[in-house]
């Protein structure tokens, strides 16, 4: 059984379906898809119909990220109605044919999202978690939103974190987590990870 994380997707299905055709998959995989699904790109619609479609062939993930969070509490909290505005909702919105109807379309996949997938050896989250705090007592800002204190910090937890939400040049990697998001859809060059985690090895993948 491999584990195959995908990050930070940000509205590019061209990233993606080329990412995706670069993996070659076995019915026992499961994807671990780790937020940021929506904004910036031009498809963010075609995105998550895309992950929820490989769901079909394998048992799939799906996490939170910053932007799905900003978007589920945008219609009730100013401050999250802007953040999504900045964070690039309005493509978001012109993917979907209006604010509306993301949750008339996709509106269950979003509510049902969850905050980490929690392995033997392994903790798929989409930002990180607070070091100073068990898992059970994280706050869920925190595991969506956080950065330089989980990156910079050594924690506590026997699995090994993957995470995504701060972009680095190459995928970031430390003895207790790493970072695989290298800002597709915020730069135009950049280019969409995967990490396929196979009995202790790990491989990295990249889109064109």
């Amino acid at each position: 059984m491999r584990y195959i994380a995908i990050t930070d997707i940000h509205g590019e299905l061209g990233k993606l379906e080329n990412l995706l055709s670069k993996i070659k998959t076995y019915p026992n995989d499961i994807f671990v898809f780790m937020g940021d699904y929506i904004d910036r790109g031009s498809d963010s619609k075609g995105v998550v119909e895309r992950i929820i479609e490989q769901g079909n062939y394998n048992k799939c993930i799906y996490l939170i990220g910053s932007h799905e969070y900003a978007l589920l509490h945008a219609q009730s909290d100013d401050y999250y109605q802007w953040l999504f505005d900045n964070y690039g909702g309005p493509a978001t919105e012109r993917s979907y044919g209006g604010f509306q109807n993301i949750f008339k379309v996709h509106g269950a996949f979003f509510r049902n999202l969850k905050f980490y997938y929690l392995t033997d050896k392994y903790l798929f989250i989409h930002a990180g978690i607070n070091p100073d705090y068990s898992l059970e007592n994280q706050n869920e800002v925190d595991m969506v939103y956080i950065r330089d204190k989980f990156i910079y910090s050594k924690h506590n937890l026997p699995q090994k974190i993957i995470f995504g939400h701060t972009e680095f040049d190459k995928p970031y990697i430390d003895k207790d987590k790493i970072g695989i998001d290298l800002g597709c859809g915020k730069y135009k060059h950049a280019k969409l990870c995967a990490l396929i985690l196979d009995n202790g090895n790990e491989e990295f993948v990249y889109s064109d």
